[in-house]
């Protein structure tokens, strides 16, 4: 008979695979996407419209979306969530104007709602407490090392084949992990999936929200979502106005990439062996704040490199330690709804940061959105500590 060791190992196994496998997909879009539409008309414009459709339905959707997997358990919302991703690739193949394609990232991004928190709760379910960090390690490493290698294959493919059939492509990979998780993964027990259907949405939101150790990841991952933000959105601009050409982008961004992906697995180690996963969050924090105000100096392509991978590492190490301790803090039957939160604050961190920080660059420049950024990590790093040390108890199921 297999022991509960051997099956959770197999789970979290096949959870990593199609995590890995379907941001692999989806991220494969990422640089396909702008140049598609530009090809039917769009402008710069329209393109962030584009992108702000899925960012904007997978934040919105991320905390209904988790309350459902709790309540109806993880494998309907997962299965769908599946379903619309693919949908999503095989609909922008049939895409004829930049109109559709904002439609069809809608539904992307409510199918990235349902899968994503959905399965980091499916994990937690499978998991045993005393290996969670660990776990969470293998998970978020899959998951990033999927934003990272996808964008990459989807350039070569799209030079190789053309635009359109990278998205047949993308379809594809994530219509085969729809099969392996319906195949593979057996739904959690009921205990852990929603044992109290009756109970409205807003009156279980504010039990969980009365949960101050939450409240402190979550703000923790808002304010590091943010800072993430200004990287992913503003540092080609500012690679460029410092006399750097294309290539060093992707330098930078591969650096930041890779120490963010090969610090989670001991990071996920290290917080199952540490008495407070917290103190790895403050650290992680910390060290962001510092990368964060560290980029206005940068000058050139080695120091920007060498920043971004201290970022990279930085994020690896908090976000680990966060997934784990919202399992920790939360009830097991509100774990979906808690992973809906943290999601909904990825995105949110992310959209705030790109809309607001904009005309901050504009008026004062790059160094001073840097340096304002790191203000913004300092303040998440005090916000997290005064939250998560205030000796509350953790709040179960409303009532």
């Amino acid at each position: 008979m297999e022991s509960r060791e051997h099956r959770a190992g197999r789970l979290l196994l096949i959870a990593c695979t199609i995590s890995f496998v379907c941001f692999f997909g989806s991220y494969m879009r990422i640089p396909i996407v702008p140049l598609f539409a530009t090809s039917m008309g769009a402008d710069a414009a329209q393109v962030g419209l584009i992108n702000s459709a899925f960012m904007l339905m997978a934040g919105a959707l991320s905390i209904p979306s988790g309350l459902v997997s709790d309540r109806l358990g993880r494998r309907i919302p997962l299965l769908g969530g599946l379903l619309l991703l693919a949908g999503s690739s095989f609909l922008l193949y049939w895409s004829n104007s930049p109109l559709q394609m904002a439609g069809v990232y809608l539904l992307f991004g409510i199918g990235l709602s349902a899968f994503s928190p959905t399965l980091m709760s499916y994990v937690a379910d499978v998991t045993p407490p005393e290996v969670l960090g660990q776990a969470y390690g293998w998970y978020t490493m899959a998951l990033y090392g999927g934003m990272t290698l996808g964008p990459a294959a989807g350039g070569f493919l799209g030079t190789a084949l053309g635009l359109r059939p990278v998205f047949l492509v993308s379809g594809g990979l994530i219509l085969a992990m729809f099969a392996v998780a319906l195949f593979l993964l057996p739904a959690t027990p009921r205990a852990a999936s929603g044992a109290a259907p009756h109970r409205a949405i807003l009156p279980t939101l504010r039990g969980l929200m009365g949960n101050r150790r939450l409240l402190a990841c979550l703000a923790a991952t808002m304010g590091t979502c943010f800072g993430f933000g200004m990287f992913v959105t503003f540092m080609p601009l500012y690679i460029r106005s410092q006399g750097m050409h294309s290539g060093h982008v992707g330098f930078v961004f591969a650096a930041q990439s890779l120490a963010n992906a090969v610090s989670r697995l001991p990071s996920g180690k290290l917080s199952d062996r540490v008495a407070d996963r917290s103190r790895l969050v403050a650290g992680g924090l910390a060290v962001f704040a510092v990368a964060l105000a560290g980029f206005g100096f940068c000058r050139s392509v080695v120091p920007l490199m060498g920043v971004a991978a201290l970022m990279g590492m930085s994020m690896g190490i908090a976000f680990t330690a966060v997934s784990a301790l919202i399992a920790d803090v939360v009830p097991r039957e509100q774990r979906g709804l808690a992973m809906g939160c943290y999601n909904t604050c990825v995105y949110a961190g992310m959209m705030l940061c790109a809309a607001g920080m904009g005309p901050v660059i504009r008026e004062e420049g790059f160094r001073t959105g840097f340096f304002l950024n790191g203000v913004v990590g300092l303040a998440t790093l005090i916000l997290f500590v005064a939250l998560y040390r205030r000796p509350v108890p953790v709040a179960g199921p409303s009532a």
